[in-house]
């Protein structure tokens, strides 16, 4: 293989790492508990499956679960800004945020009707 060969399939494995390195903590999210963990709090805004009734609260069901958890994590750390949210998200432990993104990961979005 030559110098071009060799640095093209480096630079795969090193986007691979990264694109798969930051997934655990979603991926090994358990649904049933992030059910449990959500229905109290988020499904006041974000309806009881995700799906939000109106169009003022993001609907999460079916969203990836990475993004959900990545969200989460901004919010808590204050990278992204919403009072709201960032005062649920600081009472998140890394398991529970794993455990929310699972769930409303698993649930079917609805088709927006506003």
């Amino acid at each position: 293989m030559n110098n071009k060969g060799v640095l093209k399939s480096a630079l795969i494995g090193v986007l691979l790492a990264l694109t798969f390195s930051g997934t655990a903590g979603a991926a090994d999210g358990d649904p049933a508990a992030g059910m449990e963990k959500a229905k109290a709090v988020c499904a006041a805004c974000h309806g009881a499956d995700g799906n939000s009734a109106t169009g003022d609260f993001p609907r999460l069901a079916g969203q990836n679960a990475d993004y959900l958890a990545h969200s989460l994590h901004q919010y808590k750390n204050g990278k992204r800004k919403n009072a709201i949210m960032a005062g649920f998200a600081a009472t998140l432990s890394d398991k529970d945020i794993a455990d929310v993104a699972a769930y409303f990961s698993s649930q079917h979005g609805l088709a927006v009707k506003y």
